[in-house]
């Protein structure tokens, strides 16, 4: 049955809900890069929010000089309370140099940059804006567990267009990693990381303390990372996670820069540094094959219901790359690089609003 519970608190889309929702005591953070410079999938995202209201928007935005100003000026056409945070301009790199953590820049560093502004409201959720069929109920679901008690939510949602099987990050990588480790040790972070039914969706929300309470990867470990603190601060009994139904976002190729798989990596690094964090130490002498195992077995699985549904489905390339993520089954190299929580962070919000304003404005004047 659809409306089977999980570990974690489950909301079921059974009837297409747009719940009441604390949206005038939240902001929204809405992580972009050039490439959503007025696009569809972000217009829709923003016009859409506008009929939301909620507090306050926070954009992080990664980007070159020269397109801040067409940026700002393009957002600044939306009835929003808006803040433009540009997370590449000098006087943001001078602050975090100041503080030792001005090191590498990827997805997480820009959106904990955003969260600590966005913290000042009693309740934040962060989502992406290259999806395409964005509703205003998902601010709205992702709100009401917050609203009911819980600490963390959690959206998910199947990842089907065009007659295909996508999220394949997820599917391919994820979750037979976490079956893998699972097969090793039944640890109760590793019960919580497999009871998401899309556990690297971006779509999430949390109270403000907990919001504060963030260790933010710098790439595309955030959200594992989140799942890793969400766990040791609300636990099974405070988390939620919640059906938000058709999604359609951009794709991936599997190599190259941001590429699926150097995506793994990050993905991965965080996985091991998360269940490290809370006393589980793999056999990493095994688990690549233990890993590669599980996800062929998958591999088998997906292939039967994608023939069920007559999707194409191609199985050697999925093969292909199962070989290829294995190569991120490694035990982390290096220093954690987390960024601080904001509860004990060496600067201030403020401190980020003022520098990436100021260097805002002064490349649109």
């Amino acid at each position: 049955m659809e409306y089977v519970q999980e570990r974690v608190t489950t909301l079921h889309d059974l009837t297409d809900p747009v719940p009441d929702a604390p949206t005038s005591r939240t902001a929204v953070v809405v992580p972009m890069t050039e490439r959503e410079y007025a696009g569809l999938a972000a217009d829709r995202v923003l016009s859409v929010l506008e009929r939301v209201e909620p507090a306050r928007v926070v954009v992080p935005l990664r980007a070159p000089k020269d397109r801040v100003g067409p940026f700002c000026e393009w957002l600044s056409q939306y009835d929003l309370s808006l803040d433009i945070l540009w997370c590449d301009g000098p006087r943001v790199a001078d602050l975090l140099d100041s503080v030792g953590l001005n090191e590498k820049r990827g997805k997480g560093r820009d959106v904990w940059l955003a969260l600590g502004p966005a913290a000042t409201e009693e309740y934040v959720v962060v989502h992406d804006a290259d999806t395409k069929t964005y509703d205003r109920s998902y601010v709205s679901r992702l709100l009401f567990p917050l609203a009911n008690g819980y600490e963390f939510s959690k959206g998910y949602y199947a990842r089907v267009e065009d007659r295909r099987l996508y999220g394949r990050l997820f599917r391919l990588f994820y979750v037979p990693l976490v079956r893998a480790l699972r097969s090793e040790s039944d640890a109760p972070i590793l019960q919580y990381l497999d009871a998401f039914r899309y556990a690297l969706a971006g779509e999430f929300a949390a109270t403000s303390e907990m919001a504060r309470s963030i260790r933010a990867p710098r790439d595309w470990g955030l959200e594992v990372g989140v799942l890793g603190d969400a766990f040791g601060i609300a636990g099974f009994d405070g988390t939620a996670q919640v059906d938000l139904g058709a999604y359609e976002h951009d794709h991936r190729a599997v190599s190259g820069p941001t590429g699926l798989s150097d995506m793994s990596e990050s993905v991965g690094e965080t996985l091991f540094r998360t269940i490290a964090d809370h006393g589980v130490a793999p056999d990493f002498d095994t688990l690549p094959d233990r890993y590669q195992t599980a996800a062929n077995r998958l591999v088998d699985q997906y292939a039967a219901d994608a023939a069920f549904n007559d999707f194409e489905f191609d199985r050697a390339g999925e093969r292909e790359q199962v070989a290829t993520y294995a190569d991120a089954v490694a035990e982390p190299a290096g220093e954690d690089r987390r960024l601080p929580p904001w509860s004990d962070a060496p600067l201030s919000p403020d401190e980020v609003i003022e520098a990436a304003v100021a260097d805002a404005e002064e490349v649109s004047s």
